[in-house]
């Protein structure tokens, strides 16, 4: 009798080939907060979670990845490719009244994940498992950086004057992420290593004051560095009594989830050109440069973070969740940003209602209706001591379809949120997200030829 491994290439051959569009998608964004820390930052949640409004702590599904909390990846029963992407609407508004709006859209991660065995081979050698392994290798956005501000002041010397703040990049995060479960305990470990550039540019014009040298102050910073979370899950299940004595009950569960890490090292590599610039009457100009620095390398910190969270699972049928999660960034550190930033934490609360995952003659009974909301602190800190908050509802739907004989699903959302409610700046967003989730049962299988 020979043994015979074999496995599918496609999935990760697709995952090669779309590997540079996520180097090469540079947000075109207009968010104020980007300018604070390192920007944005980019939820570890992948659609299907984020659709419930971020329950990454306790959320398990064995088609879908998770690495929020990796030991989630043992539950996974299917080899996954995962792609997300969206597209957003922001608003911004004044306490005058004046606003812009700004259409923005990236991809946001690719994800291949899979069982490091394979449940028909158990199911074909009649035996059972109580260690489940997983594993998954991601591509992401880690922060995002885009804006474009300009401010008037005046002063008794020089009259009015304009600031303008403009900034781009982002960073960017791979992560090899590893999960294992005996029973009902498992333990999850992310590695990844951080990498990107950030751009920023500030300008002081002086347009009261004739032949004043106009302030130019341009920094580029290249970024790297390690990163790491752990994770922790357990699941208890309620109607186990029930399971021994019928067929295929609907298993009613408990599922607990832990995850952290600590601080961690951040270098940065800066190019910084500050120079003044004056406008002569011909058009010609003068440069007289101030600063000019190639190469400086400085050490830095990335906050540490810990999440928890719970959600109860009625079968295919019922979900529901919270989650919390809270990260230091007042532990943050880099020499090139002068702004304190605040210790923050993020609330969120959802679930998913599925009607009839078995039916044959509707198709819609068979849909995950996701739903959610969340309460987010942005860690800036204003002057005048205002706490910046983001809050948005969600919803989603899982739409399954056939893919090559395999079950697989497309994930589609609308995220409606308010950022900055009372303050300044208020940043109104839609965001419609959409991810496909290509699984495979086929990898690692053991074929038998006599």
């Amino acid at each position: 009798m020979t043994y015979c491994y074999t496995t599918r290439l496609k999935s990760l051959i697709f995952a090669l080939l779309c590997l540079p569009l996520a180097l090469w998608a540079q947000p075109k964004d207009n968010s104020p907060y980007s300018r604070f820390g390192i920007g944005d930052l980019v939820s570890l949640n992948f659609k299907a979670s984020e659709q419930m409004g971020g329950l990454g702590a306790s959320f398990i599904d064995q088609f879908n990845i998770n690495i929020v909390n990796p030991a989630a990846l043992s539950y996974l029963s299917t080899a996954t490719f995962d792609v997300g992407l969206h597209a957003e609407y922001s608003k911004l508004q004044d306490r005058e009244n004046r606003s812009v709006g700004l259409w923005n859209g990236n991809i946001d991660y690719l994800s291949l994940a899979f069982p490091l065995q394979n449940q028909l081979n158990d199911i074909l050698d009649r035996k059972e498992r109580n260690i489940n392994l997983g594993m998954a290798f991601t591509l992401m956005p880690y922060s995002t950086v885009g804006y474009d501000i300009s401010s008037f002041f005046f002063d008794e010397n020089f009259g009015q004057y304009e600031v303008n703040y403009e900034g781009s990049g982002g960073t960017y995060q791979v992560a090899w992420s590893n999960g294992i479960r005996y029973k009902d305990l498992a333990f999850g470990l992310n590695l990844g290593y951080l990498f990107g550039k950030i751009n920023n540019i500030t300008t002081v014009n002086f347009t009261d004051v004739d032949a004043a040298y106009n302030t130019f102050l341009d920094r580029n910073t290249n970024m790297s560095g390690f990163l790491w979370r752990a994770g922790l899950m357990y699941t208890l299940t309620l109607n186990k009594a029930q399971q021994e004595d019928e067929q295929s009950p609907q298993y009613k569960r408990l599922t607990f989830g832990l995850h952290a890490n600590s601080t961690t090292g951040l270098n940065t590599s800066s190019n910084v050109f500050e120079a003044g610039v004056l406008i002569l009457p011909d058009g010609s100009t003068v440069l007289d440069t101030f600063q000019n620095v190639s190469g400086e390398s400085i050490k830095g910190t990335l906050p540490s973070q810990i999440g928890m969270g719970v959600s109860y699972t009625s079968g295919n049928k019922f979900s529901l969740g919270i989650n919390y999660e809270a990260t230091q960034w007042s532990k943050f550190s880099s020499a090139y940003v002068n702004n304190n930033l605040k210790n923050t934490y993020n609330l969120s609360f959802g679930g998913f209602y599925r009607p009839n995952y078995n039916s044959i003659t509707n198709y819609f009974s068979r849909v995950y209706y996701r739903f959610g909301a969340y309460y987010r602190k942005v860690p800036v800190e204003i002057s005048q001591g205002d706490d910046i908050d983001d809050i948005g509802l969600n919803i989603g739907f899982g739409m399954p379809f056939f893919y090559q004989r395999k079950i697989s699903h497309a994930n589609l959302g609308v995220n409606l949120g308010l950022r900055g409610r009372g303050t300044a700046i208020e940043e109104r967003y839609v965001r419609f997200t959409f991810s496909f989730t290509f699984n495979d049962d086929e990898w690692f299988i053991k074929r038998k030829y006599n």
